[in-house]
């Protein structure tokens, strides 16, 4: 599949999604619930949340929990979708702190906004881009999330480079993503349906590593989580930006 192929792919996917879960849907089968969406967030966060941020929700974990959030922090969610991990930064960094979304897709962009105003949240801002051309200054934001969506990516090396250039020296990157197994065929690894639903496209665990080295990020983690496939796995990834670099 050519890179502007599989991205529309996964943009009319997503945007379908957000329309689903506007009008009262949900993001994913009763199998699919088990180990994507909601179910990866703790009854206190999804009962302080509307229904349809909820509903909108079809990441592999919960980065929120893992990224140590402080107050005064400036958070950035790739590929933020409906707004979940963004409200809940928003909440945990306060209002001396901002939580921003980014995503391609115009129906997830309005249901975040929407589903922000209904939480009652102001401390954030729904940038219109993709991940892998991050529309914001280098050294601008002290942690980046994400969702299960740097699989869905056709240049993963940009997205991680992104990540770090916009960091902050000592900022963090704490993403839930999917990695695949070593051994995963080629023929999981070109059917479409399965790129957008976050497997095909997934690094093995060695090249994500990778990458974040390249990318000069440090203090490199990746710790599995759950399976939601065959041929793979939910991680937590947690790296680094030096704060002295050479």
């Amino acid at each position: 599949m050519r890179d502007d192929s599989t991205q529309e792919a996964v943009r009319q996917r997503y945007a379908e999604l957000a329309t689903s879960a506007a009008e009262g849907g949900t993001c994913c089968s009763p199998d699919e619930q088990a180990v994507f969406g909601s179910s990866r967030y703790g009854a206190e966060d999804l009962a302080a949340l509307p229904d349809t941020v909820a509903a909108a929700s079809i990441g592999c974990g919960n980065p929120t929990a893992v990224a140590d959030l402080a107050e005064g922090e400036i958070v950035l969610d790739l590929g933020s979708g409906g707004g979940i991990d963004v409200i809940l930064s928003a909440r945990r960094v306060g209002q001396t702190g901002k939580a921003y979304g980014l995503d391609m897709t115009d129906e997830m962009l309005e249901l975040a906004r929407r589903n922000a105003a209904d939480a009652g949240v102001a401390n954030v801002e729904f940038l219109k881009g993709h991940i892998e051309r991050i529309p914001l200054p280098d050294a601008s934001v002290d942690v980046v999330i994400s969702n299960c969506v740097i699989n869905l990516s056709t240049d993963k090396a940009a997205v991680i480079a992104e990540s770090a250039r916009v960091l902050r020296p000592g900022g963090r990157f704490a993403v839930s993503d999917v990695v695949a197994d070593p051994d995963i065929d080629d023929a999981t690894r070109q059917e479409v349906g399965e790129w957008t639903g976050c497997v095909a496209g997934a690094l093995t665990r060695d090249d994500y590593a990778r990458l974040l080295g390249t990318a000069g990020l440090t203090d490199i983690e990746i710790i599995d989580t759950h399976r939601v496939h065959a041929d793979a796995t939910s991680v937590i990834v947690r790296a680094r930006r030096p704060v002295a670099e050479s």
